[in-house]
């Protein structure tokens, strides 16, 4: 008997076990699912350089035809043409020819028609008898009708009008006023909801159709914690998208940058995680590609077109604005444009915000309630 209790209490102890002795960083991954997923995000972005290119290099190239396309230059020149064979074609020429505002030609009449019909000139003089004169041209095209009223002018002039008033001309040329300027924020806004939406939801709709979503049913991961984790990762990305689209419009274009940053942090924030939450949402049950693109364009395409991103919203029939207003691209652009161009803080961007927040809030509290893994 002592023998065997002498055999038992001399035994070596067993090992411990492999879960017990694990290495802290690997206890801390167990505890953290949301911080690996997160990397996994991470991982999967910068291995696609497709993915690279639509976020950080096509908005910038985007920018830059634009800023090209629209940015400031001298006063246009209406080109107009007088008919040519009537008695006072000339005078009209010559008088016409000293505005510096106009190129003027004379043409017989089957090429001033032609001319004409075609768009080569904005405005045909036909002189008529005595001191009259014929204007034609297409009232729908804005050049013709700038044209009319500086030929007339000049005309007008030639016979001895005076001007009852004396005017003075003072130009401006303001930062903020141009057309880069009013655009950049929209491309901003638009390249954040590209990344929410199309990044986000294609990457949970590939995973669910590759089966690796039913997997994940019997690890210690929540479903909040996997939606979260594409919600973080957005975070971090947006900041590189913010910075990068920014300061290059600042840099190359004179962007101006009138509001707090701290205020313009906290809208792109909101924006990121509200477009976040609606990709969430869109491939909650999406399991194809094809479908889950289809939903995605249903929804992002009225937003590209309303929203004002390339002209201003306002130019929508006053019926639809509330619907135009209520989107959230438009509050998006609209923060953004009041915080850079108009230095608004955030008590006058609060209807903005609050649009945000709610479309956030509803949005990924119903993605919670329709995930499926399978």
């Amino acid at each position: 008997m002592s023998t065997s209790r002498t055999s038992r209490s001399t035994r070596p102890a067993a090992p411990p076990d492999s879960r017990d002795a694990a290495p802290p960083a690997a206890a801390a991954a167990r505890l953290s699912p949301m911080l690996q997923l997160t990397l996994v995000r991470f991982r999967e972005f910068y291995r696609e350089p497709e993915a690279v290119f639509w976020t950080f290099v096509f908005p910038l190239l985007l920018a830059t035809g634009l800023g090209i396309a629209f940015r400031s230059r001298p006063a246009e020149v209406s080109h107009i043409a007088v008919l040519a064979g009537a008695p006072a074609a000339d005078s009209i020429a010559s008088a016409l020819g000293r505005d510096s505002s106009l190129a003027v030609e004379q043409l017989d009449d089957t090429a001033a028609a032609t001319a004409l019909r075609i768009g080569r000139i904005a405005l045909l003089v036909v002189p008529g008898a005595g001191a009259t004169a014929e204007y034609r041209y297409d009232a729908a095209r804005p050049e013709a009708r700038t044209a009319r009223l500086v030929v007339d002018r000049a005309l007008q002039r030639a016979a001895g009008q005076v001007d009852p008033v004396t005017v003075r001309e003072a130009l401006v040329s303001e930062r903020g006023s141009r057309y880069i300027d009013f655009v950049l924020p929209g491309l901003l806004a638009m390249n954040l909801m590209g990344g929410g939406i199309w990044g986000l939801g294609f990457g949970i709709v590939d995973a669910r159709r590759k089966k690796l979503l039913k997997r994940f049913i019997a690890t210690p991961m929540s479903r909040a914690q996997y939606l979260l984790s594409y919600l973080v990762m957005r975070l971090a990305m947006m900041v590189v998208e913010v910075l990068v689209v920014v300061a290059f419009g600042v840099l190359v274009f004179g962007v101006p940058m009138r509001g707090s940053l701290g205020a313009f942090a906290i809208v792109c924030v909101v924006d990121t995680l509200m477009f976040g939450a609606i990709g969430l949402l869109i491939a909650s049950r999406a399991r194809t590609l094809e479908g889950a693109s289809g939903l995605m364009n249903f929804v992002m395409l009225p937003m590209w077109v309303a929203s004002g991103v390339f002209f201003a919203a306002t130019n929508f029939p006053a019926a639809v604005q509330p619907v135009v207003q209520a989107l959230p691209l438009t509050a998006v652009v609209d923060a953004m444009r009041a915080s850079m161009l108009q230095g608004s803080g955030l008590a006058a961007l609060s209807g903005e915000l609050g649009i945000m927040a709610a479309w956030l809030v509803l949005s990924f509290v119903l993605a919670l309630r329709l995930f499926r893994w399978r």
